[in-house]
């Protein structure tokens, strides 16, 4: 049994816990927060008996065997460290961290203290992402990737309204590409590989982050196109597209329904219902622990080293800077 630690108390901490619940080798025993009060209030509403409210002290306890880390971004490569430093395995929101530097030391650290260090990006674990991989065959050769994200923000009326929310704010290392971008990048890259060439251009905000960007990676025989917005929506679904077919996919961030179109006219179905999101990662990172390996096949290490290269260049050229990378 693998005793998880937390540090959120918000949605997504919800969510984990109530995935964790639906299974059998693991559980949350403790969590953080900045306040008692706060820590006292979330542990009774989910039946978590330890609190902390210094991470220090959490890192150094015996209670957990790992840590949940949905804290905002700025701050993951410092609490990963912390813990990993004593021995305590990683499962870290995506991003992993601000930048490339942080993502390659986090990693070193993982390695040299023999735990397991995992980015949370959850659609490359899902199966009906696995069955995309497979169908690629079938349409081959691909020509062309087009991935969208695009979902109008609540924060952004605070944002319009002259508030400064931490969806919107450089010094949480926020932004689009940061938080829906990643959903498409992950993918991106794992099904292509690393690109020849990266172009990025995007809407910076007057905060210093970005609403919306667009990126396009270039391979030898394809192109990606990357489309991501914190500031408008669309249902515009993403395509995988070969000169034999075309695979449609829903939503790239849950995969929930992917439809293979051949060029004959046919058209079927291939995903399969799934079950909670966030249920496949957590059970490869239990695996991984379990197994005494330092990382998994879906999201190694070099992968995520990767992903973060690549945003942070798509950063670059779209002019975001983050206190985070000085």
């Amino acid at each position: 049994m693998i005793r998880f630690g937390i540090i959120g108390t918000n949605f997504i901490t919800d969510w984990f816990i109530d995935t964790i619940n639906q299974l059998d080798d693991a559980e949350v025993t403790a969590l953080y927060s900045r306040t008692e009060s706060r820590a006292k209030e979330y542990a009774e509403s989910h039946s978590i008996i330890h609190t902390f409210t210094s991470l220090e002290e959490m890192a150094q306890s015996d209670v957990i065997d790992a840590i949940y880390i949905a804290s905002p971004n700025s701050l993951h490569a410092e609490q990963s460290i912390l813990f990993m430093q004593h021995g305590k395995h990683v499962l870290c929101e995506k991003p992993l961290a601000s930048n490339v530097r942080e993502v390659t030391r986090m990693v070193e650290v993982a390695k040299e203290n023999q735990v397991v260090l995992l980015e949370a990006l959850r659609n490359l674990f899902m199966p009906n992402f696995e069955r995309i991989q497979q169908a690629m065959e079938r349409i081959a050769p691909v020509r062309r990737g087009v991935f969208n994200k695009s979902q109008y923000s609540s924060r952004y009326d605070l944002y319009k309204q002259g508030e400064n929310p931490n969806t919107f704010n450089p010094a949480f290392s926020n932004g689009s590409l940061m938080d829906l971008g990643v959903y498409l990048l992950g993918p991106a890259l794992k099904l292509f590989g690393q690109p020849n060439d990266i172009q990025a251009s995007g809407v910076k905000l007057e905060s210093g982050v970005d609403g919306s960007g667009t990126v396009i990676l270039s391979y030898d025989d394809l192109d990606v196109i990357i489309m991501h917005s914190k500031i408008h929506a669309t249902s515009t679904p993403s395509e995988i597209i070969g000169e034999k077919g075309r695979i449609v996919i829903d939503d790239i961030a849950t995969c929930d329904e992917v439809r293979l179109e051949l060029r004959d006219g046919t058209s079927e179905i291939i995903s399969e219902v799934q079950n909670a999101p966030m249920s496949y990662e957590i059970e490869a990172f239990v695996r991984a622990i379990e197994a005494r390996v330092s990382e998994t096949i879906v999201h190694s290490a070099n992968d995520m080293i990767r992903l973060a290269d690549v945003m942070t260049t798509v950063r670059k050229q779209v002019g975001v800077h983050y206190p985070a990378d000085t």
